[in-house]
């Protein structure tokens, strides 16, 4: 019963983990942070960060790579995003 929650788990960390890659990929080609709000991607950013540590800790590797990668898709899309905040504050 075990391995099926794991793979349960593997799984899911999988589709998560992926489902950030549109998101990351249309922000690198577009420069288009508009809809995205700072804060909510700031903390989503440490909130995953802090999952890998604490997959780290566990060591449950399902929860330490899905949550590193989907953190360096997130501080991709946060450092476009905080970028397209500076020029817009420095246009004003």
């Amino acid at each position: 019963m075990d391995t099926l929650f794991s793979y349960i788990g593997y799984i899911a960390s999988i589709f998560t983990t992926l489902s950030f890659l549109p998101q990351a990929a249309k922000t690198i080609k577009e420069r288009n942070t508009e809809g995205i709000s700072l804060i909510m991607y700031a903390m989503f950013t440490l909130g995953v960060f802090m999952w890998s540590i604490y997959g780290l800790y566990k060591h449950d590797i399902a929860i330490l790579v899905g949550n590193s990668i989907t953190f360096l898709f997130a501080i991709i899309i946060l450092s476009v995003k905080i970028k397209n905040e500076k020029a817009k504050k420095q246009q004003i």
